[in-house]
């Protein structure tokens, strides 16, 4: 238990007596408990002479309280209660919950989650890369693309990860003119082989 976690356990008005629940069946497994993003993340070896992998968080919403498991789409969930938050995640997987009966009450299949996380963490599986290929590409980015080959040429020389990432960003404006704004302001990155955050 780590005391600079505490304070994320004790400021949550909604969801304190299910966070804590949680928190409770993870520290029953040689995990270590740290903050990450703000939230209680739980990593593998506990030990600190390795390199440590996540393994899962607890996170809370307005509507429930979820554990994340970063390489949950390789578990089997045989009960199917992990959910895929968005089409676009890839590897990471919710469980979610509603109330501490529900929490008790799933305790053992919580449990048997972590353990194969940990084995999938301890095998050295990964998760497979999607490819960038069967991203949407928005109308209004493909329009630009079409019409602006120095466009095309700068996004076909990106890193498959800077190209998913423009695609993700384009695609979750709302609006048109939104997408538009984005693809406007992102241009001369994209001209410069450059990512987002570059």
């Amino acid at each position: 238990m780590s005391p600079e976690v505490n304070f994320y356990f004790n400021k949550s008005k909604k969801w304190q007596k299910e966070l804590n629940l949680l928190r409770n069946i993870i520290l029953e497994f040689p995990l270590s408990e740290e903050l990450k993003w703000g939230v209680p993340c739980y990593t593998w070896p506990s030990d600190s002479t390795s390199k440590r992998s996540n393994i899962l968080l607890i996170h809370e919403f307005k509507e429930y309280c979820a554990l994340l498991f970063f390489k949950g789409v390789l578990l089997k969930d045989p009960d199917k209660k992990l959910v895929q938050q968005t089409e676009n995640v890839q590897a990471a997987r919710q469980l979610r919950f509603t109330g501490e009966d529900e929490i008790r009450s799933s305790s053992t299949y919580i449990k048997s989650l972590i353990n194969e996380a940990i084995s999938v963490e301890e095998a050295g599986l990964k998760v497979p890369k999607r490819d960038t290929k069967s991203y949407e590409i928005v109308e209004e980015f493909q329009l630009a693309l079409n019409k602006d080959q120095d466009l095309l040429k700068g996004f076909q020389t990106l890193s498959p990860g800077r190209q998913r990432a423009y695609l993700l960003f384009f695609s979750a404006a709302k609006q048109s003119k939104t997408r538009h704004s984005r693809i406007e302001k992102y241009r001369d990155k994209i001209l410069m082989g450059l990512g987002m955050d570059d």
